[in-house]
């Protein structure tokens, strides 16, 4: 049975409302049940059957913020789309809430394009994906295992699960430093299942020293700023559940990426912190359908909403072309 969301019907969004297209809210379900929320984006006056792109991303962040941005800039480019929450965030169901999953979150992407093929106005030979920041990952990794999308876009990328169990710049990718995060989480079951609730693993903090990481503030400035802030961000409050890393530092995404044979594009900003891993999955994917693009003088952020620099008319004719 199918669970009752709660839909926020007032526009609430990091950004502007277009008036090229409609927007209503919408409702799909994964294989196991969970049901999602979306917001789904329709180019005015459209006829006829559309190519359609499920939108998510980033990891942290609700379909408010940068994915509906994606969603509703390439409606206004013909396309007909959807953002959605990910399985326990949000505005989606499945509980406990502020859970990830490597296994998961693939399917969203795959329950999405379930949804999309059903859709009169959708044609379902001509579906695409794009996933922003960890939902480049999980993009790639749902392109590897279904074959139903046509064209995927992975912008400003992280391997979620290469992150968690390596850390950044792979400088803890030991088993012995493993050890001891398996050891630190395995605890924190324990005291889960003790106190009833599910520990959060704390969001961006209310200020930022001056000795921070640069990408550290530059993660600040979109999510806990009038930039980007969200109440149903996880990035912008509470954080994940600190468990949410169990399965991540288990279970590698990206094994059969080698294997996809529709078309990837991967955007970076060139001078993102994370540039490496878009870098490194480009070298998996394998023909002459695969392209790397880099943005000059851009870091991570930039591509979540800065529309000067994110290349959205190259993305309409990667998706024309390819779907």
């Amino acid at each position: 049975m199918a669970e009752k969301l709660v839909l926020t019907q007032e526009w609430d969004k990091t950004f502007p409302q277009s008036d090229k297209v409609n927007h209503r809210k919408v409702t799909f379900h994964n294989r196991y049940g969970i049901t999602l929320a979306a917001d789904l984006y329709e180019p005015k006056n459209a006829a006829g059957k559309l190519a359609a792109i499920a939108v998510c991303g980033p990891f942290g962040a609700v379909k408010e913020q940068a994915a509906g941005l994606y969603a509703q800039t390439m409606a206004e480019r013909g396309f007909l789309t959807i953002a959605f929450d990910p399985s326990f965030t949000g505005e989606s169901g499945g509980t406990p809430r502020y859970v990830a999953s490597p296994d998961i979150n693939t399917e969203d992407f795959c329950a999405a394009v379930d949804f999309l093929s059903v859709q009169d106005n959708v044609d379902p030979e001509k579906i695409g994906i794009i996933g922003i920041c960890g939902w480049g990952g999980m993009a790639i990794n749902a392109a590897a295992v279904d074959t139903r999308i046509k064209a995927t876009v992975a912008s400003t990328m992280y391997d979620m699960t290469r992150v968690t169990a390596n850390g950044y710049f792979d400088a803890e990718d030991s088993a012995a430093q493993r050890q001891e995060k398996r050891k630190a989480l395995s605890a924190q079951r324990t005291e889960d299942y003790k106190n009833g609730s599910y520990a959060l693993a704390g969001g961006l903090p209310d200020s930022v020293p001056n000795d921070a990481p640069f990408f550290v503030k530059d993660y600040f400035d979109y999510y806990k700023t009038k930039r980007g802030y969200h109440a149903r961000s996880l990035n912008s409050n509470g954080g994940w559940n600190i468990t949410s890393a169990l399965s991540f530092l288990n279970m590698p995404i990206l094994q059969y990426a080698g294997e996809i044979e529709n078309a990837v594009l991967i955007i970076h900003g060139e001078k993102a912190h994370s540039c490496y891993f878009s870098k490194d999955a480009y070298k998996m994917l394998q023909g002459d359908n695969k392209e790397l693009m880099l943005i000059p003088n851009a870091v991570h952020t930039d591509l979540y909403d800065k529309t000067d620099i994110i290349p959205f008319d190259k993305m309409a004719e990667f998706f024309q072309k390819n779907m």
